[in-house]
């Protein structure tokens, strides 16, 4: 059984709702360790211990305390070790909130800059989303095995806005609503030295995580990356 690390909690993303849905997907093949508080337990050592790592928050500490998850000097895993786990080869997924950071947002130079050096890992800024609305997720790369089995779906959801900034991507599906637009960037991929960043905007709602197509987009991104060379 393998054992993957999801780091969550933050206010507007609460725990609760990822360990449901990551609930959904355990099986007699994958275990999942969770972390809340990743500014005062991450450490690079632990981090090899997996070869997958979901990051389902934002650049904060926890849900009761916004200040800062990244900060030079004081957090031992910034980005600059995360990049060094996906350089090694490790899989890094940016679900949701995992991908709600821009670095303009703060101004010290202490959280601007390791808030840019994650934006530039994940190869993406977030935007911002519209009120929670009717979003739709619509299959573009029907042949990769992540797409597998895969349909178009319509849930609830934050409809994230996205500016992909990574030279070369691999898309893989798209969203729309009537209030967020058409044809924005929804889930995708990169090579970063020997490993892979994935990025997947869905997931604030648990209903999300109890779609079967949601479920089989993480089930194929477990299968794709930590199964194909068994």
């Amino acid at each position: 059984m393998k054992r993957l690390l999801v780091i969550c909690d933050d206010l507007w993303h609460p725990a609760e709702i990822v360990k449901q849905g990551f609930g959904y997907l355990a099986d007699e093949k994958y275990t999942f360790d969770f972390v809340c508080d990743a500014k005062d337990i991450l450490t690079s050592e632990m981090l090899s211990e997996y070869p997958m790592i979901f990051i389902c928050k934002g650049n904060s500490i926890n849900a009761a305390n916004q200040n800062p998850w990244f900060e030079q000097g004081v957090t031992e895993v910034c980005p600059k070790e995360l990049r060094d786990y996906v350089e090694k080869g490790g899989i890094l997924v940016a679900l949701h909130a995992g991908s709600a950071v821009h670095p303009d947002w703060f101004e010290e130079p202490k959280f601007k800059a390791p808030a840019q050096d994650y934006v530039d890992l994940i190869g993406c800024r977030f935007l911002g989303h519209p009120p929670r609305c009717a979003v739709t997720y619509s299959v573009v790369n029907p042949e990769h095995p992540i797409m597998d089995g895969v349909e178009d779906f319509t849930e609830r959801d934050e409809h994230y806005q996205l500016d992909v900034t990574a030279e070369f991507v691999t898309t893989l599906f798209e969203s729309s609503s009537e209030t967020g637009g058409a044809g924005l960037p929804a889930g995708f991929l990169h090579v970063v030295g020997n490993g892979r960043v994935v990025v997947l905007t869905p997931g604030h709602n648990l209903a999300v995580w109890k779609n079967p197509n949601f479920q089989r987009i993480l089930k194929n991104v477990m299968q794709y990356y930590l199964e194909q060379e068994e």
